[in-house]
């Protein structure tokens, strides 16, 4: 039911983008994310919430070459999005988010998605 309390944690009016993270979001999504490799140029695929940057571009459908100024360049966050479709990371970060909501709305999670784990 959307209740005056339901209303405020959806709220994404404070944040920079309507697909950034809130804090709770960001505490389920944060230990799915694979550490950064050892070696070679480093990408931001851990910390300073980098899937925020690829939240936005999931979200909004953007076009590589519309992407916003003030995110990492579209060849990074192309690498980032192969990666992590790649390695199931996406995947995995999809179920963790959908048994989540499934437990909150005191439903169980589907047979079939419990066989994603």
């Amino acid at each position: 039911m959307w209740t005056g309390k339901n209303r405020g944690r959806y709220d994404r009016s404070k944040l920079r983008y309507p697909s950034d993270l809130t804090d709770d979001e960001w505490a389920h999504v944060e230990p799915l994310i694979p550490p950064a490799k050892r070696g070679g140029n480093k990408l931001p695929c851990r910390g300073a919430r980098s899937d925020e940057r690829i939240m936005y571009i999931l979200s909004t459908g953007c076009q590589w070459r519309a992407i916003p100024k003030d995110l990492p360049p579209r060849s990074t966050l192309s690498t980032i999005l192969d990666l992590w479709s790649y390695d199931g990371t996406l995947d995995r970060i999809h179920h963790a988010l959908y048994v989540a909501c499934r437990e909150h709305g005191e439903r169980e999670a589907s047979p079939t998605a419990a066989h994603r784990r």
